[in-house]
């Protein structure tokens, strides 16, 4: 994770002038619930800003509403390195692979609109920047996603930063 405190996660934000945002916080009812996430304060902090909206899940194909999916063995860290997986909570199903498409897809947008911040949502698998959910409970670690572009120096900021 960022050595970044919040003020300074806060502060790239308020100086980025594009910034990757997660979808649901954007009041897209694209969660494995189907409903959004909407955010008055994330919306308020995107004011002038060109933003790239993403949901690395339905990105990758898994559907409107989903199952719910928890990371096992590890956090996104431990996924992007092979020693941790992405499993439905109910079956079990793995969906490691649809997890680590939909980060590398947000990561490519990323690229493309030169993207140097990400506004992404708390406890998410793929989107958490403080924790997220792992067998069973949520844990201090970011989702897959987050991790993602963490490692590729993006600066990810939590909505709950806010």
């Amino acid at each position: 994770m960022s050595g970044l405190t919040r003020e300074e996660r806060v502060a790239a934000l308020r100086e980025a002038s594009v910034v990757l945002v997660s979808a649901c916080l954007l009041g897209e009812a694209c969660r494995y619930d189907a409903k959004s996430k909407g955010s008055h304060k994330v919306i308020q902090a995107l004011e002038g800003k060109e933003v790239v909206p993403v949901c690395p899940e339905t990105g990758a194909g898994l559907g409107i509403p989903r199952p719910a999916v928890e990371l096992k063995g590890g956090a996104g860290a431990e996924v992007l390195a092979g020693l941790a997986s992405a499993a439905e909570v109910e079956s079990g199903k793995d969906q490691t692979k649809a997890f680590l498409l939909g980060a590398e897809l947000a990561l490519a947008a990323a690229k493309r609109f030169g993207v140097r911040v990400a506004l992404l949502k708390e406890r998410s698998p793929s989107c958490g920047t403080h924790g997220t959910h792992v067998d069973g409970r949520v844990v201090r670690g970011q989702g897959v996603t987050a991790a993602l572009l963490a490692q590729s120096g993006l600066i990810v900021v939590s909505d709950e930063d806010l």
